[in-house]
């Protein structure tokens, strides 16, 4: 799991095998989602409407808490292997998105 600051833009990787699986345990966490063909967009994550969100490969992602001291809980489908990483990265801003626009 991993407690995040408001301040925090975490993004944007995608993976080529593995399944995240997130779930928001206490707070809540604006979600970027994306790929090459759609471009991005938001979904929202929140410790009072808990749920699952499957991200699978080949969909770019990342997230922004939006209240301090937020909990996300990850879980994966593929061990992270430093000899062979399962990750493609791109910069903040690849696909044209506002981090900073108003949230649900």
């Amino acid at each position: 799991s991993y407690v995040s600051s408001t301040e925090h833009i975490v993004a944007w990787h995608a993976h080529e095998i593995q399944t995240d699986y997130w779930l928001c345990l206490k707070g809540r966490f604006k979600v970027g989602w994306a790929t090459e063909e759609d471009g991005c967009e938001w979904k929202y994550l929140s410790d009072k409407n808990q749920k699952v969100l499957e991200i699978p490969p080949g969909t770019f992602h990342g997230y922004q808490a939006l209240e301090p001291n937020s909990i996300l809980l990850y879980y994966v489908t593929k061990a992270y292997d430093a000899k062979k990483p399962d990750e493609i990265r791109k910069p903040i801003g690849y696909f044209n998105e506002i981090w900073k626009v108003p949230n649900k």
